[in-house]
C-alpha cells in the first residue's frame, strides 16, 4: 500500500515493519513525531522517559533481552544520552537496537545548530541518513539488521525537513521476530577497564568491516548524468540538488554517511571533472575527500551555517535561480509570544517588577526572555538553571542570593533539573528555584511525563509529586503558587528570596491550550474608564492591544484569566457582559 507520510511517521513504520518491540525516548523538535507514531502500533511498548539518557539505557536494556528496540531525541538530546553511545558502542547489541537523533539545521526550535555526524565517527557506530520518507522507512528496517549483522548499535540522523516533510511510502507487513536468548557474557557487557581493554581492538575491527561494507552497500549510489559536474550529498541536500542539476551532474548519493568509503569516494571522483561536496553544517564529507587528495568545492562557497534551499545551491553553484516577485511591503515582524491566559506570563512579570535575576532553562517559558517581559537572562541547556544559579550565588553570596532565582518547568525538572537542586541542598547555597508546573510537557506539543500521572498513550501512570520530592532531598521551605494570583506570586517570592535557606516555589496551573482546562468567558474593556496608561500592555498578552488610544481585547484569543486586571488601577478590564 502507498501512503503519502511525513519523515517521522514513515520512520515509525520502518520500526513498526523491522518488528521492534521496546521503543523509549524523550520529546525533543524535530524528533518528537516519530516515538508519537510508533505508540499507535499496539504492538509495540512506548514510552516517554525522563531523558535521553535513561531512553538509550533502557533500548540497551531491551537490546539485551533479545528484542529489538529504539530511541529516539534531538541532536541537543544526544549530548544528555552521549555516555551510554560510546559504551554501548563497545559492549555491542544483542538484538538490533537503533537509535534516531533529529538534527535543526536553522535552529528552529533548538539553542544550537550541532552536526551530529560528529558522534558517529567519535563513537564509532554507523550512521545512516534517508533523504525522504521512503528512505526513512526503509533505513530504519535495514538498521536493525545492519545492527545485528554487525552487533553495534546504528544510528538514524534526521533532519528537520526530512522528518517534518511528506512523501510516498510503501508500506509492508510486520516481520514476525523470535525473542533473540539473552546469554550471560561478562566480558562483553560489564564494561570495567579489564574488558573494555579488549573491546576497543573489537571496535577497530568492527569499523574496518563497515567501510568495506559502505563500498557496495543499498544505501549509496551513483546517479551517473552529465560527468562535467560530479556532486557527493546526503540528506535533504540531495534532494535540492537533484532540483537544481537534474541530469546536468553527476551525483553520489550517501546514505551511510558514517563510516565512508574511501574507495567508493575515490571511485566516483575519477569519473567526473570537477568534484563538489554539498552537506550543511560541517564539512564532515568534504574534509574526508580531502584527506584523500582529493580536490574538491565545498565550504569555500557554501555556508557552514543554516539550513540549504534549492536557490541557496543554485546560487552558490552558478545556476541560475527561478524568477520570483517580492512583496510590495515588509511584513510586519511576529516574533514568538506565550499564548493568551498562559500560566508563565504573570509569574515573569511579577519577576520582571521585583527586577529579579532569572536564569532559565529550556521550554516555552523560555519566552519570558523577550519584551516586554525581558524576566530571563540566561538559558544554556536542560536543567542548567538550578545548577547556574548554585554557582552563581556561591561565587556572589549575598549580593546575589536576596535576587536570583532559577526557572524551569516540569518537565526539565524530570528531565535534569533534580541533580541540580540535589546540589543545592547539598551544599547548602541560599538558592531560590522555582518550578513552573503546567502539568504537562508543553513546547513539544503536550506530551506527558512523569509528574503527569499519565503515559504516552494517555492512560493512568505513575506520577511524582513534586512537592514531596523537593522536602525529601532536604528542601525543608516548598511553597505552592498560583500563577494568576500576582499579589500572592510576589509575597511569596519576597518570603523566599529573603530567607536564609534553600527554597522552591512552584508555579502550579495547567497549561491553557490543555484540553481539559475549562476557561472564564473572555474580559472586555470599558472604554470610558480606560486611560491610556498601557500598564495592561506590560504583559505581553496577545490578547490585549491598543486601538484609538484605547485598550482591546481580542476575546477570540482571551481566556479570561484575569491576570491584566489586577494591573489595571481604574477598572477598564472587566468580566461579564459589556456595559450599555
Amino acid at each position: 500500500m502507498k501512503r503519502l507520510m511525513l519523515g517521522n511517521q514513515a520512520l515509525a513504520r520502518g520500526l513498526y515493519e523491522a518488528g521492534c518491540c521496546v521503543v523509549s525516548s524523550y520529546p525533543g523538535t524535530p524528533s518528537t513525531e516519530v516515538t508519537e507514531e510508533a505508540a499507535k502500533y499496539d504492538e509495540i511498548y512506548c514510552e516517554w522517559a525522563p531523558n535521553e539518557k535513561v531512553a538509550m539505557e533502557a533500548a540497551f536494556g531491551a537490546s539485551l533481552a533479545g528484542k529489538r528496540s529504539f530511541c529516539g531525541m534531538k541532536h541537543v538530546g544526544l549530548n544528555v544520552a552521549a555516555d551510554p553511545l560510546f559504551t554501548c558502542s563497545y559492549t555491542g547489541v544483542n538484538a538490533g537496537m537503533v537509535i534516531c537523533v533529529a538534527d535543526d539545521a536553522g535552529m528552529h526550535s533548538s539553542q544550537n545548530e550541532q552536526d551530529s555526524r560528529h558522534y558517529a565517527a567519535a563513537a564509532k557506530i554507523p550512521m545512516l541518513e534517508p533523504s525522504d520518507s521512503m528512505e526513512a522507512c526503509e533505513f530504519a528496517k535495514k538498521a536493525f539488521a545492519l545492527s545485528e549483522q554487525f552487533d553495534t548499535p546504528v544510528l538514524i540522523k534526521m533532519c528537520t525537513r526530512v522528518a517534518h516533510s511528506q512523501s510516498i511510502v510503501e508500506t509492508g507487513e510486520r516481520e514476525q521476530r523470535e525473542t533473540l536468548p539473552y546469554e550471560k557474557n561478562i566480558a562483553k557487557y560489564v564494561m570495567m577497564p579489564v574488558n573494555a581493554i579488549r573491546r576497543h581492538p573489537v571496535v577497530e575491527e568492527r569499523t574496518k568491516k563497515l567501510e568495506q561494507f559502505a563500498k557496495d552497500c543499498s544505501f549509496n549510489r551513483m546517479e551517473m548524468g552529465d560527468t562535467k559536474l560530479g556532486i557527493i550529498t546526503s540528506s535533504t541536500s540531495y534532494q535540492y540538488v537533484k532540483e537544481v542539476f537534474g541530469e546536468n551532474a553527476s551525483i553520489l548519493k550517501l546514505g551511510m554517511v558514517y563510516p565512508l568509503s574511501a574507495e567508493l569516494i575515490l571511485d566516483f571522483a575519477s569519473k567526473v571533472e570537477r568534484l563538489v561536496v554539498v552537506e550543511e553544517l560541517d564539512p564532515v564529507i568534504e574534509n574526508f575527500c580531502k584527506a584523500l587528495g582529493l580536490k574538491v568545492t565545498g565550504k569555500d562557497v557554501l555556508p557552514m551555517e543554516g539550513e540549504y534551499s534549492q536557490n541557496l545551491v543554485a546560487k552558490k553553484l552558478g545556476q541560475d535561480t527561478p524568477e520570483y516577485k517580492s512583496l510590495d511591503m515588509a511584513l510586519p515582524a511576529r516574533p514568538p509570544v506565550m499564548c493568551a491566559g498562559c500560566p508563565h506570563r504573570g509569574l515573569f512579570y511579577v519577576l520582571s517588577k521585583n527586577k529579579c535575576t532569572v536564569l532559565g532553562d529550556i521550554g516555552c517559558y523560555t519566552l519570558g526572555a523577550v519584551a516586554p517581559l525581558n524576566a530571563i537572562e540566561m538559558t544554556l541547556c536542560m536543567g542548567a538553571s538550578i545548577s547556574a544559579t548554585h554557582g552563581f550565588n556561591k561565587a556572589l553570596g549575598k549580593e546575589a542570593e536576596g535576587n536570583t532565582v532559577a526557572v524551569i518547568g516540569d518537565s526539565t525538572f524530570m528531565h535534569s533539573g533534580m541533580t541540580g537542586l540535589a546540589n543545592i541542598a547539598y551544599n547548602q547555597s541560599n538558592s531560590t528555584v522555582i518550578i513552573l508546573d503546567n502539568s504537562i510537557t508543553g513546547m513539544t506539543g503536550h506530551q506527558q511525563n512523569p509528574t503527569t500521572g499519565y503515559n504516552i498513550k494517555g492512560d493512568p501512570a505513575g506520577k511524582i509529586d513534586l512537592e514531596s520530592l523537593c522536602r525529601s532531598m532536604g528542601i525543608e521551605r516548598v511553597v505552592v503558587v498560583d500563577p494568576y494570583d500576582l499579589e500572592e506570586c510576589e509575597r511569596v517570592l519576597k518570603e523566599e528570596l529573603a530567607a536564609k535557606a534553600p527554597s522552591v516555589i512552584i508555579s502550579r496551573r495547567p497549561c491553557a491550550l490543555l484540553k481539559y482546562v475549562k476557561h472564564n468567558p473572555p474580559l472586555h474593556v470599558e472604554t470610558d474608564n480606560c486611560k491610556s496608561c498601557k500598564a495592561c500592555m506590560r504583559l505581553g498578552c496577545p490578547a490585549v492591544s491598543m486601538k484609538n488610544n484605547k485598550a482591546v481585547i481580542d476575546n477570540t484569543l482571551c481566556v479570561g484569566c484575569g491576570v491584566c486586571q489586577q494591573l489595571c488601577k481604574f477598572d477598564a478590564l472587566r468580566s461579564g457582559e459589556v456595559s450599555r
